[in-house]
This record gives structure tokens, C-alpha cells and sequence, in this order.
């Protein structure tokens, strides 16, 4: 995973199912070892001198430096981490992964060198929740672990078993057997009343540097963090996401944001960066979803979503005068809706005409939400941000729509969003980074692998849809004209599946967008499909995204 997709107002579809995860700021344990102390050599030191005898006194009569407001902001400094770095942890986890070994154009390893079981070793942070030995971290960061060990400031551990996980939130919990007298639970503030340019401050883990502090600001608010789920279509997104220019690098993930009165107002999950470490853009859990989630984990060891059931992405104005809108009418075009679900139990009608919008062939005229109980919905991320904070599956809510150009309102009841291995509804995700592949799928889920006659445990990006025009489809790519319900949806199969992308496996929708990520307009790809169970490579030329 290389980067956070941005919102942008060109992507035309998003959904209220979707979520691909960026950069997670969390290391693998060589991260530590790897770092190289430079040697002293007094000889060859440099030898700072002191000119000023020499030199004319300056100074500038307009700029003066008051030193008391500086000393207060250290104090504050060094009394917040003397206040909460015994409450933040160091998590080491070991996992096992099956390696790949990848060959060119299909040739098996042979025999004395097929890959098997690897130990994966990694870090990341985590904070004491509270005086039950309960610890807060990202789920990535223990994500099918098999070992978990907990650090604390003063070098004790403790092996810790995983107690609850939500993928979707990106959030779990685990459990340690400590005395209450070692651990000191942080106190969670209000993420409600985080401003831009608010004090930021980290402390974690990061490259194995157990408790190191950063200071930035707030640099924005109200942010999309995407984070895969490994279902058919992709991905859910965390809503409300909190970025700061605080430093966050790899190993970071799990750790905690705290305001200017030690108080955490966030979990520090993931980075946007083309070098894998901090560029001054960090994204964090905002604590209000934290305090929702975790209770629950801790509870039930996992966290149900109030789940609407559609797809669709902003109304731009293009597309809102092409339905016989007023330019300016902001709101939601649905583009289709989960058969059986709670949207199509309502009658909501998702997009079915077609329309040009600059080059690619997309549906419109579908209804067009434009609040949800009251609460104004002009973008996406807006709804998702609503059902995220304020209902819960079985709530009733009521949608203020556009339909045909008339106002109404609908009620709906939600429902409980689908896990991991439930199909969603397909979307056009791939829309990080500048060149352009043109296909709409996600990633392949065993009882889909199945369907198709492949192996369970095959792993890849099934195409459902090619665009019109697309180097996919110049490269006669091939979508799903088969129909097949799982979980009591219809969902297209029979697709190409993406394997590889120059002999670099991938193993899911999120892959297949950080390796893309790594490429140009008018870079030439070899794909590694599979179609009709044989293994075959395509060669793709990439576009310029329309």
C-alpha cells in the first residue's frame, strides 16, 4: 500500500460500502535494526567558529521574540509527556505469511525451491485504555497475528491476546495481564471540537523508537481515510479523518494525538508519502469514532455498522444540468442499490441512463439525497460521516431526495453492514494517481474463487466492468457477464482476474492500486490474468485519466 486515494471532485462515483487504505504508519520489525549510528571521528569533526568579533551586530527592530510564551509551550510540552508516555506502548507482533515466488511469464519454481511459511515479524503502537489490562491499537497493526507482546516505557512486557477487531474503523483491542498499579488509561477529549490549527501532538512508536514525541498542528479536518476489506468491490471509508502535520512515520500506527492538554483526539493510523515516511501529511482516527467502536470491541469483540446499502458519488454540476437541475443543487447521485437492501427495501432508484461526461460512459438520473434526517448530505463523505456518528443498524432515518426533478422524502431502515466475505456492489476505485487503467472490479473472496471454478485460496482483482474506451478495454480486457447471489445479492462474475502486475503479485483490490500508483501515462504494464482458469499475460498501455 503506497498511498491515501484524495478526494477529488473528477471521481464521479465513491460508496457508501467503499474503503482503501493508504500508507499505514505502521514498520516491520527490521525497521529497528536498520537504522546505521555514523561513527565519531574528532578528527574529522567539524569545528564551529566564532566570527562574531569580527562580524557587524544585526538586528532587526521590527521583529522581537518574547521568550515567556516559549517557555510555557515547553513546559506544557514536558509535562504532557511526563504525563502520558507511560500510557502509550510499544506492540511487536509476529505473523506467518505464505511467500510468492514470482517468475516470469508463469514458470513454476521448481520443486527444491517452492516458498513456504514465513515468519513476518512487525511493529507498531498502542495506548492504555484502561485499569483492565485493556490496550487500543490499529487493527492492521495485529491483523492475523499469531504473537503479541506489549512494551511499556519502563521495558516490562506482557504477551497480549487479541480481545476485538473492526476492519472498518481500522481499530482493535487486546488484552494484557498486568497489574492495575502499572498501567495509567489516557483520557479521551471530544473530537468534535478539534480546530485547524490546533496543537497536534504524537507520541508513539515510530522505526522501533519507543516513545518519541512530535508537536504539529491541526492541518485539516473532515477527511476520507479508505481502508480495504478485502471484499468483492473494495472498501469502506472511516469518515471525519483528522490530519496533522505532526511527524507520523511507519510504526506510528496505533499510537495516540493528544491536544494541548495531553488528551488523546485521535488514533495516528496512516501517511500520505512517495518516500514511505513522513511528508507532513499524517491521517488519524478521530476519537469520537474511537469511543463508539471500542466499548463495543471490548464487549463483543466486534462492531456493527448501520449499513444503507447503495453506491453512488457528489452530483457535479455537469451531470446535475444534464438531469435538468440547477447547476449549483449539490447532493448525492445514487448509482445503484444492493438488491435486497435497505436502500432498495425503501424504493430508492439508483442511475440507469446513459450519459457522456468528457469521454467515459457513465449512468445518471438516478435520485439525488440531499439530506438524511435533517442533516444536509452535499458530498459522500457527508452522509458516510452521519451514518458513521449518529445511527445504528435497525434505526429508521429519512432521506430528503431529488426524484425526476421533485423534491420527497423517503424512510429507510438501515441495516447492518456486510462482513469481509459479503459481496458489495462494484465501483470504479481506481482513481489514485495520474495513469489510468479503466475497470471497474475488486478484490476475488473464496466463494466467488469458487463460483468461478478456481482455487479457494486464490487470491487477485476480479474485472467486473471495462470503460468505454479504456486501455483495458484496447487491450481486450474482459468484465463479468455472469450472475451469481451471495448473501443474498446479485453480483457479476466471470471476469478476467489480475494476478500480477510485472511479475509483482497482486492479492487484492488495494494492491492492485499501489502498484499502478508506480506508474506514468503511456507506461506499457504486463497484467498476469486468469480467464477461464488459464493463466495468460495481457500487455496494457496506460492512459492519461480522462
Amino acid at each position: 500500500m503506497q498511498h491515501l486515494t484524495k478526494n477529488k471532485n473528477t471521481v464521479l462515483f465513491s460508496t457508501v460500502l467503499i474503503l482503501v487504505m493508504g500508507l499505514s504508519a505502521c514498520a516491520p520489525l527490521s525497521a529497528a535494526s536498520n537504522l546505521i549510528m555514523p561513527e565519531t571521528n574528532t578528527a574529522s569533526q567539524p569545528v564551529a567558529v566564532d566570527n562574531s568579533a569580527n562580524q557587524p551586530a544585526q538586528s532587526n527592530p521590527d521583529v522581537s521574540v518574547n521568550p515567556v510564551p516559549v517557555a510555557a509551550l515547553e513546559g506544557t510540552l514536558r509535562d504532557i509527556y511526563q504525563q502520558v508516555s507511560p500510557s502509550v506502548v510499544n506492540i511487536q507482533v509476529v505473523s506467518q505469511a505464505s511467500a510468492t515466488l514470482n517468475l516470469p511469464n508463469g514458470i513454476p519454481a521448481p520443486d527444491n525451491q517452492l516458498p513456504g511459511p514465513q515468519v513476518q515479524q512487525a511493529l507498531g503502537s498502542g495506548f492504555v485504555w484502561d485499569k483492565q489490562g485493556h490496550i487500543i491499537t490499529n487493527n492492521h497493526v495485529v491483523e492475523n497475528a499469531t504473537s503479541i507482546e506489549v512494551f511499556f516505557q519502563d521495558g516490562t512486557s506482557y504477551k497480549a491476546e487479541l480481545v476485538g477487531a473492526d476492519k472498518d474503523s481500522d481499530l482493535a483491542v487486546i488484552k494484557i495481564d498486568a497489574p492495575a498499579s502499572a498501567l495509567f488509561p489516557v483520557t479521551i477529549a471530544d473530537s468534535a471540537n478539534v480546530q485547524v490549527g490546533d496543537l497536534a501532538i504524537a507520541i508513539g512508536t515510530p522505526y522501533g523508537l519507543e516513545e518519541t514525541m512530535t508537536v504539529g498542528i491541526i492541518s485539516a479536518l473532515g477527511r476520507s481515510l479508505q481502508v480495504d476489506n478485502q471484499a468483492l468491490t473494495g472498501s469502506y471509508s472511516i469518515p471525519d479523518i483528522i490530519q496533522t502535520d505532526a511527524a507520523i512515520n511507519p510504526g506510528n500506527s496505533g499510537g495516540v494525538l493528544l491536544n494541548d492538554q495531553g488528551q488523546v483526539v485521535g488514533v495516528t493510523a496512516a501517511i500520505e508519502s512517495p518516500v514511505q515516511a513522513n511528508v507532513g501529511i499524517g491521517f488519524v482516527i478521530p476519537s469520537n469514532i474511537v469511543s463508539n467502536v471500542v466499548p463495543e470491541l471490548i464487549t463483543n469483540g466486534t462492531y456493527e455498522h448501520a449499513w444503507l446499502g447503495l453506491s453512488g458519488g457528489n452530483l457535479l454540476p455537469d451531470i446535475a444540468e444534464a438531469m435538468k437541475l440547477d447547476r449549483n443543487q449539490r447532493g448525492i447521485l445514487v448509482a445503484s442499490v444492493v438488491s435486497n437492501g435497505p436502500a432498495e427495501q425503501a424504493g430508492i432508484l439508483g442511475s440507469s441512463t446513459q450519459f457522456d461526461y468528457q469521454g467515459t460512459t457513465i449512468n445518471i438520473g438516478g435520485d439525488v439525497i440531499t439530506a438524511i434526517d435533517g442533516t444536509a448530505t452535499p458530498t459522500f463523505d457527508d452522509l458516510v460521516s452521519y451514518l458513521a456518528s449518529s445511527t445504528k443498524p435497525g434505526q429508521k432515518a429519512t432521506l430528503d431526495i431529488i426524484r425526476n426533478g421533485k423534491a420527497m422524502t423517503v424512510d429507510v431502515t438501515l441495516g447492518t453492514r456486510p462482513t469481509e466475505n459479503a459481496a458489495q456492489p462494484s465501483t470504479s476505485a481506481f482513481v489514485t494517481g495520474q495513469a489510468y487503467l479503466g475497470i471497474t472490479g475488486g478484490s476475488l473472496v473464496t466463494d466467488i474463487a469458487k463460483a468461478m471454478n478456481l482455487d479457494a485460496n486464490q487470491q487477485g482483482v476480479l474485472v467486473v466492468d471495462i470503460a468505454s474506451g479504456s486501455p483495458a478495454e484496447a487491450a481486450g480486457l474482459q468484465g463479468s457477464n455472469e450472475t451469481m447471489t451471495l448473501a443474498g445479492q446479485d453480483i457479476k462474475i466471470g471476469g478476467d482476474v489480475i494476478t500480477a502486475v510485472d511479475n509483482v503479485a497482486i492479492d487484492g483490490i488495494n494492491a492492485l492500486r499501489s502498484e499502478l500508483a508506480n506508474f506514468q501515462p503511456g507506461d506499457t504494464v504486463s497484467l498476469s490474468i486468469l480467464r477461464g482458469g488459464k493463466q495468460i499475460n495481457v500487455d496494457v498501455t496506460l492512459a492519461e485519466r480522462p
